[in-house]
């Protein structure tokens, strides 16, 4: 028999401004018109459910042709030439790119025309590391110390960040380019997400008080697994749902404390739902100061 057990959530948890408008603007399509959404909007798969059952249609960025007149950039970007290529095609474009990653996308532009070798903290073959790449071929991609024990020499290089990287991995990897090629100016701009840093922040204050840590989100969500790499450095076990029914009852034993948290790209709905799961479980949710508010600006639209 499960023992009883208190659920907090994280001050921060969920769905952030990028992906609440890009789900807003993919919806008010798909009312319209057939709409073919090219990749996936973002890495969730009930967001992914929600708008197949509106009639929207799975398309590749990377393909030539969609089976709809009207295609939707991806909350994670699009290089311009992938976007150019639609549009030229004569295809509609609606773009859900969020506004961070446009931000991250000029600050790449604004460093290779100042003449820096571009290169790109993330996870390689990630859509959005895709598409701030796709403009500069000779862009160099790093996750790792042995990434940048790789990188070529250029006098003057250029950083900026995937959006939802860790900010402590970021500044490391910088300071490794750093000692890697001292005699270069590096030059970086921070483009992590104010979003994701608030997430990581607030875990890093979840575990603290809690065992467990259920992270809320899709199975290729970027900063939902990061969520949960963190918390077991941090000393919790961990483990990620993307919906009530995926969590595990034994994950759960001996546990007194569980909290939760939940990616970018996660519905509060869907924590909603996961809290009910765990609370037929045993568990009895104890009161948070935060509730998943969002950081300080995080609502704001970014010119």
């Amino acid at each position: 028999m499960m023992t009883r057990f208190e659920i907090k959530l994280a001050e921060h948890y969920g769905m952030c401004f990028g992906v609440r408008d890009a789900l807003a603007a993919a919806e008010g399509v798909a009312r319209e018109r057939p709409a073919t959404i090219l990749g996936q909007l973002v890495h969730n798969e009930v967001v992914r459910e929600r708008l197949a059952a509106m009639g929207v249609q799975d398309g590749e960025l990377a393909a030539s042709r969609a089976p709809t007149a009207d295609v939707i950039v991806t909350a994670h970007g699009a290089s311009d030439r992938d976007r150019t290529r639609w549009a030229s095609g004569g295809y509609a474009v609606t773009d859900t790119t969020c506004p961070l990653v446009r931000k991250a996308h000029g600050a790449l532009a604004q460093l290779v025309a100042a003449g820096c070798a571009p290169v790109v903290i993330g996870k390689a073959g990630h859509v959005e590391v895709r598409g701030l790449t796709g403009d500069f071929p000779g862009a160099q991609v790093v996750l790792s110390d042995e990434d940048v024990a790789a990188l070529p020499f250029a006098e003057k290089i250029g950083v900026v960040a995937q959006t939802t990287q860790p900010i402590e991995r970021v500044g490391h990897l910088v300071e490794a380019i750093r000692r890697r090629h001292p005699s270069a100016e590096v030059i970086f701009k921070d483009t992590v997400c104010q979003p994701t840093k608030a997430r990581q922040t607030a875990l890093r204050d979840l575990c603290r008080e809690v065992e467990f840590v259920l992270v809320v989100g899709g199975a290729n969500s970027n900063n939902s697994w990061e969520l949960v790499e963190k918390a077991r450095r941090l000393g919790c076990r961990a483990e990620r749902a993307a919906r009530p029914e995926e969590v595990k009852e034994h994950w759960l034993y001996g546990c007194g404390t569980v909290g939760v948290t939940a990616g970018t790209s996660t519905l509060r709905d869907t924590v909603a739902e996961v809290v009910r799961r765990l609370e037929e479980l045993g568990g009895v949710r104890i009161p948070d100061t935060g509730g998943g508010r969002p950081a300080k600006g995080e609502w704001e639209r970014v010119a």
